[in-house]
């Protein structure tokens, strides 16, 4: 089964403008996302492959000091799903599976990406794939906190624990508890935005109608629920290490170099 890991990598940003040129701890933004991609294809097999989809040949530029195949995609691509699209376009080859892994999340674990993989080649019956994180008590805390100025940062997901099989995700936190549980950990999940997509879904992801809910909450994961299509969670894990989804801009630039600094380099 032919894997392709695709790294979107638009410069157009109102708050960080040439973001994956932006240097983070000594690298670029790209170069971070980069090696996490080749981490993977190392460490996964050989039938997984990279490509950068930008939109800007000063990206392109870069990718080829990165030794790292890149397309050039139109500038006008409404989601990161349809630059993937395009991409594949610019490719003599079509893959079987698709990941999505966003170029602005330069601190996302290789183990992230390796999981997607491993669910999907198990079982390609469902045809997206995408990962979650079980947040801690603290973490929840943090996140209801981060909602009072910022609602719309952070995405939570509710699924079946057997099945991995998505209900419903949303920018408000999911499940709502009246009586708080005697547990470990809190019942809710994160949503991590990294997708893993059959190609044929993949085809038809720009064509499917936009779903109601999709665009209320600006999730374009709901799309593929209300169309009908099966969503799999992957359960995943920091391990220790401190979570941060994307970073878009400066002031994101000194917290990750700050998680950098304190716990060090992936790998």
């Amino acid at each position: 089964m032919r894997t392709l890991i695709v790294i979107p990598a638009r410069y157009g940003s109102t708050r960080l403008p040439g973001k994956p040129l932006a240097v983070i701890a000594g690298q670029t933004m790209l170069q971070r996302v980069v090696n996490i991609a080749q981490k993977v294809q190392k460490d996964v097999s050989n039938h997984v492959s990279v490509v950068v989809a930008t939109d800007d040949e000063r990206i392109m530029a870069h990718a080829k000091e990165l030794e790292v195949e890149a397309v050039m995609t139109p500038a006008d691509c409404a989601t990161g799903t349809d630059r993937v699209n395009a991409a594949i376009d610019e490719l003599k080859e079509t893959p079987d599976f698709v990941v999505n892994l966003q170029g602005d999340a330069p601190l996302t674990p290789p183990s992230f990406v390796s999981a997607l993989i491993e669910a999907y080649h198990k079982d390609s019956s469902v045809p997206l794939v995408t990962p979650v994180v079980q947040l801690s008590w603290e973490a929840l805390e943090t996140l209801r906190e981060n909602k009072k100025t910022t609602p719309f940062s952070g995405t939570c997901a509710v699924f079946d624990r057997n099945t991995g099989l998505a209900f419903w995700f949303s920018k408000n936190i999911i499940p709502v508890m009246r009586k708080k549980p005697d547990t470990a950990l809190s019942p809710v999940w994160r949503h991590i935005g990294m997708y893993g997509y059959s190609i044929d879904l993949l085809r038809k992801f720009s064509s499917l109608p936009e779903g109601v809910y999709e665009k209320l909450e600006g999730l374009e994961q709901l799309r593929v629920i209300e169309n009908g299509f099966k969503v799999r969670c992957v359960p995943v894990s920091y391990e220790g290490r401190t979570g941060m989804s994307g970073v878009d801009s400066p002031e994101d630039i000194k917290r990750a170099e700050a998680i950098i600094t304190k716990d060090g380099e992936m790998f």
